[in-house]
């Protein structure tokens, strides 16, 4: 088979499934992060029920250079044995396992790689600023990019990039009764009840920041601060359903599942504005959008959304997101890389020649 066109069916000659490499350094794992980006793991769902044969690469890089080399070694020698269509790495740091390679190579930025990770101390990290330029390194070596948030397309190379956020899975997302959902979880029946799903150990994420907002709250309003971490994934729309409201108050992100799922779920949301937040939100009446992370201002918003006291139309506006939809537009990038990859082969070879013929090693 061509590096670059797809393959065909022995006997019909028709094309067959798509086979795509996804190289990620986060999948989950039974031992230590069950629950890690349900977002790709969702993707891969999805565009295996659309007909494209993925086979999944994980890795663990943790910042460690041996990590990557390691899933380098490994990645190489998938690509030796097996036929591909395409690669598609998710995040940028992912990207460098499969270089060099005569494939197509698709790249989904998922937030932080290029503009960098910001520390406890409000100032980018080393590693951040590494993370940057290797995704700057495989931005220009890609032929497809893809962003969750178009905001993200600026820290990018000036080319043709593709918006396409996380999705969502509307069967896994159930409208409950908020009582209902309160008595299976043990909560308050009477509090007023606002959520952070995240892991409070996580700097990023704020959870300190959280606690600050709902301790200013009015004493009459009784509410509670209601954390949703290493539960199953599968709960924290019951967490939803549950809840009066989430606080959402991460210091970046690209395209935050959880308000998607929120908004899924009828949930006010209460946020800084981060990532793609200020769109999702724009068209959704109940909500609000704090322009920065006063801790003041944001328990003033919180206040007005807990005093409201009632479920919003969010789910109308991710309608957009379900994943059947977003999983066909990734099957068009796909095929675009595949096509402009096929059309820029011939220009390779010519300059692969050219440096041949000048290299005075050759």
């Amino acid at each position: 088979m061509s590096a670059s066109a797809p393959s065909r069916d022995s006997e019909t000659g028709t094309p067959a499934a798509l086979r795509v490499l996804m190289v990620t350094c986060e999948w989950p794992t039974t031992s230590n992060n069950p629950h890690a980006v349900p977002f790709v793991v969702r993707q891969v769902e999805f565009l295996r029920r659309a007909g494209v044969d993925v086979d999944v690469f994980p890795f663990r890089g943790a910042r460690k250079p041996l990590n990557y080399l390691r899933a380098w070694y490994r990645v190489q020698q998938k690509l030796r044995r097996n036929s591909y269509d395409v690669i598609h790495a998710q995040w940028g740091q992912s990207a460098p396992t499969a270089l060099p390679t005569r494939l197509p190579l698709v790249v989904t930025f998922r937030g932080g790689e290029g503009e960098g990770i910001v520390g406890d101390h409000g100032r980018y990290t080393l590693s951040g600023r590494v993370l940057r330029a290797v995704s700057a390194y495989v931005a220009r070596r890609a032929d497809e990019l893809v962003v969750v948030s178009a905001h993200m397309q600026s820290y990018l190379p000036p080319r043709r990039v593709h918006v396409i956020p996380s999705g969502l899975d509307f069967s896994k997302l159930p409208l409950i009764d908020r009582q209902d959902a309160r008595r299976e979880l043990g909560l308050s029946a009477s509090k007023r009840l606002v959520l952070f799903v995240g892991n409070p150990e996580e700097s990023r994420k704020r959870y300190a920041l959280a606690q600050d907002v709902v301790s200013r709250l009015d004493k009459s309003l009784d509410a509670e601060l209601v954390v949703a971490w290493k539960v199953p994934h599968a709960r924290v729309p019951l967490y939803m359903n549950a809840c009066d409201a989430l606080l959402f108050v991460s210091m970046y992100e690209g395209s935050p599942n959880v308000v998607k799922e929120a908004l899924a779920c009828n949930l006010p949301v209460v946020s800084v504005d981060v990532g793609d937040v200020a769109e999702r939100l724009a068209r959704v009446a109940g909500c609000r959008l704090c322009p920065d992370s006063d801790p003041g201002r944001l328990a003033l918003a919180l206040a007005e959304v807990l005093r409201a006291n009632t479920r919003i139309d969010g789910r109308t506006a991710v309608r957009e997101l379900d994943e059947n939809l977003l999983a066909q537009r990734m099957l068009q990038v796909y095929r675009r890389a595949i096509s402009e990859h096929r059309r820029a082969a011939p220009g390779r070879a010519l300059d692969e020649l050219s440096k041949a013929r000048t290299d005075p090693r050759a």
